[in-house]
């Protein structure tokens, strides 16, 4: 059984909360996607662990975690953060911890380039606007992947009397190509290829084929979660392209980044701010530049796990979430943060985009477009009240159910989670089945 949780709008909506609710009925937790560009929060007995790259099923000492193919990886930070992690108490780490041989390096001249092509970017924008990238060489890591140029695990770790010689020609060239696509740049090749001499002994034990992995414990019938990386709205095919990542974020990158045939997938858990966030530049249709706006940033704490960044705030768009729908095939949803809105006299919902008048059918892929819409807006009297000590989903407020309700409603899915507050525990539980 593979159930997925996955990102429905752009990122930061609180998907490792749901995971960390889940991950001790699950055996193994699985990343297919992203690398260290993300990032969330778990508490678990009073103690804070801040997860990027590694998956959050860590916190559960019976769980096994792999770092699917479909992630790329900088070892320098798989080790700080995995030693982070053991700092704070986590136990037995190591031995429940694998990455797929077939997984893409990081190396610190992508980074290097990651800004170059940034202001290659933004100088070469009508706008003058930057993507808005953490810098992680996140995307020159994909694209050397696309161009069959990168570098995988195996090729690091191999066995083989000449695979550390391949792994280093493999390198200069692919160095020598940075160089010639962005011009000199200061870089020491010879510290870094040092300091994986010594990695390739210590990542080691780390790698398995995830092909294998993945279908024996499929098999084996052993329950696997999949936790999904950034959102639907960053997907390089389906997001508001270019303001996105460069990896597939929705339900086709879990396919692709784990090597598992669609047929294997159960259920898939969308996961929903109440309201609606975004980090970088691009559209937002339902932004609230004003005191709205800035109440939802203060009350919500909405800075990034990962890069510290402020987001930018606005009302839930539901016409997002439906698009985010048809694509990743939700079974059930999990609004989280519903609290971020108990002071709020009156909480509006966006549900249809508008062009001169004329609706549009669906999500436009123009954003040239996308930033000409207007917003129809519902709605909806606050609750006013305090839900934070709320145990029970029978018992949220009239108005926060008739919220809840017309989400379901306009988008089709059931709800069966609510985020309640920042604790850990502070998620209401709806029996979809019922």
């Amino acid at each position: 059984m593979v159930n997925v949780v996955l990102g429905s709008q752009w990122g930061d909506e609180g998907k490792g909360k749901l995971v960390d609710l889940l991950v001790g009925q699950y055996d193994i937790v699985a990343r297919s996607a992203g690398g260290n560009n993300a990032g969330h929060t778990i508490v678990v007995d009073g103690v804070k662990y801040d997860f990027h790259m590694l998956p959050s099923g860590l916190v559960n000492p019976h769980c096994q975690n792999l770092i699917g193919n479909g992630v790329v990886i900088h070892v320098p930070s798989f080790f700080k953060e995995l030693e982070q992690l053991e700092s704070k108490g986590l136990t037995n780490a190591r031995e429940r911890l694998f990455i797929s041989s077939r997984a893409h390096l990081v190396f610190g001249f992508h980074q290097r380039t990651d800004k170059l092509r940034e202001a290659e970017l933004s100088g070469a924008s009508k706008d003058g606007k930057n993507i808005g990238t953490t810098g992680k060489g996140i995307g020159p890591t994909y694209s050397t992947k696309a161009s069959r140029s990168g570098i995988r695990v195996h090729h690091l770790v191999g066995d083989e009397p000449e695979s550390w010689a391949e792994f280093e020609t493999k390198y200069y060239r692919l160095l020598q190509t940075r160089l010639q696509r962005y011009g000199p740049f200061e870089y020491d090749a010879e510290e870094e290829l040092a300091s994986y001499r010594k990695y390739r002994e210590q990542l080691k034990p780390f790698v398995v084929d995830s092909v294998v992995f993945m279908h024996k414990a499929i098999k084996e019938n052993k329950k696997i979660l999949v936790e999904g990386a950034n959102a639907l709205m960053l997907d390089i095919d389906f997001g508001t392209y270019p303001y996105v990542t460069s990896s597939s974020t929705g339900i086709g990158g879990v396919i692709t980044g784990l090597g598992i045939p669609p047929r294997c997938v159960n259920d898939i858990y969308g996961v929903v701010k109440a309201y609606t966030t975004r980090v970088g530049e691009g559209p937002f249709p339902t932004e609230q530049l004003n005191a709205d706006g800035a109440k939802l940033q203060t009350i919500g704490a909405e800075y990034g796990v990962t890069t510290g960044r402020k987001r930018r705030c606005g009302w839930l768009d539901l016409v997002v979430l439906k698009y985010s729908t048809l694509i990743n095939g939700y079974t059930s949803l999990n609004i989280t943060k519903l609290d971020v809105l108990d002071t709020f006299e009156q909480i509006q919902v966006g549900v249809s985009y508008s062009i001169d008048g004329k609706k549009l059918d669906l999500f436009p892929e123009d954003l040239i477009t996308l930033g000409k819409v207007d917003v129809e807006y519902v709605t909806f009297p606050g609750w006013k009240q305090d839900i934070t000590k709320i145990t029970k989903f029978a018992d949220l407020p009239h108005n926060a159910k008739d919220y809840l309700k017309f989400i379901e409603d306009f988008v089709g899915v059931p709800i069966q989670w609510v985020g309640t507050g920042p604790a850990r525990d502070s998620m209401l539980y709806q029996n979809v089945s019922e």
